[in-house]
């Protein structure tokens, strides 16, 4: 089935499938023949409201916290105020440059700043590289790695107060709460979208944001997420985010110790093993 579908509705498909690993009585509900098209209508309503929700919160909260983490900052920001922000200021200005511009040269920073540039959701900003640094001959190097974009998913999906801490083997917050023990590609598309819109001076989370395009930037993100062509640089960025937020997850393949204590019982186990087998008589003889 997947095979005849567009991008976009492959892309749906696979997120609906998604949603049905995550609540295992949904299938059931939609299947029964007791469920009429009304009630499948208000499930979906209910599960964009709760989706909607969701989103105001996390971009209410890191509105005003991404403002700590850039502290200080030259001149200062306001954590309720958005109109300063964005390429009205140098520093967030400077990360949500495109890569493809230089933010150095005032004649971009003053067409960015008068709209007469618009930026395409196509050309991602200096934010989601780490360090802000971009090499336009290896474009995956440092790619969704960027500071922000961990403080920002430490923010959402773990706990506000796990931002500055060092990642721990379990986490409470949502992640507990939902069963999350792995950084999955589609969060990672979340914050950075999250994170970008946070700088910008726009006051709202909407489609018809021109500043920095968002949702095409999010379905980008995803697109390349889920390009098979690309799956050896996801896996690395998948190992380098849960690292940074699951480390008892990213690293499975533990080494094994041999004067451990649990090593040590089964070795004393097996030589046990060993000594009565020799004391028994042979048989055989």
């Amino acid at each position: 089935m997947a095979d005849t579908l567009a991008g976009l509705e492959r892309q749906e498909l696979r997120i609906f499938q998604k949603l049905l690993k995550l609540v295992p009585s949904l299938e059931e509900c939609l299947a029964s023949p007791e469920t009429n098209e009304e009630e499948v209508m208000d499930i979906a309503d209910l599960i964009q409201e709760g989706a909607s929700s969701s989103r105001t919160d996390d971009t209410k909260s890191i509105k005003g916290t991404i403002i700590d983490w850039l502290s200080p900052l030259v001149p200062s920001l306001t954590r309720n105020i958005k109109s300063t922000r964005g390429f009205n200021h140098p520093q967030t200005g400077f990360l949500l440059c495109p890569t493809g511009m230089d933010w150095a040269d005032p004649e971009v920073g003053r067409q960015l700043r008068d709209k007469e540039l618009q930026i395409p959701g196509n050309h991602w900003p200096l934010v989601v590289y780490k360090n802000e640094t971009y090499d336009p001959e290896e474009p995956w190097k440092g790619l969704f790695r960027g500071g922000l974009l961990v403080m920002g998913f430490k923010h959402v999906f773990t706990s506000p107060s796990s931002v500055d801490q060092e990642p721990k083997a379990t986490w409470s917050g949502n992640a507990k709460i939902h069963g999350m023990t792995s950084v999955m590609p589609a969060s990672i598309a979340y914050v950075a979208t999250q994170v970008q819109f946070a700088l910008t001076s726009s006051s709202a989370f909407c489609r018809t944001n021109k500043e920095t395009d968002s949702e095409t930037f999010y379905m980008l993100a995803l697109e390349l997420f889920e390009d098979p062509e690309e799956q050896e640089e996801v896996q690395e960025l998948l190992t380098w985010w849960n690292s940074k937020i699951f480390p008892s997850f990213s690293n499975p393949a533990k080494p094994i110790i041999v004067n451990s204590t649990y090593s040590r019982i089964k070795q004393r186990h097996v030589a046990k093993k060993a000594l009565a087998a020799a004391s028994r008589p042979d048989t055989h003889a």
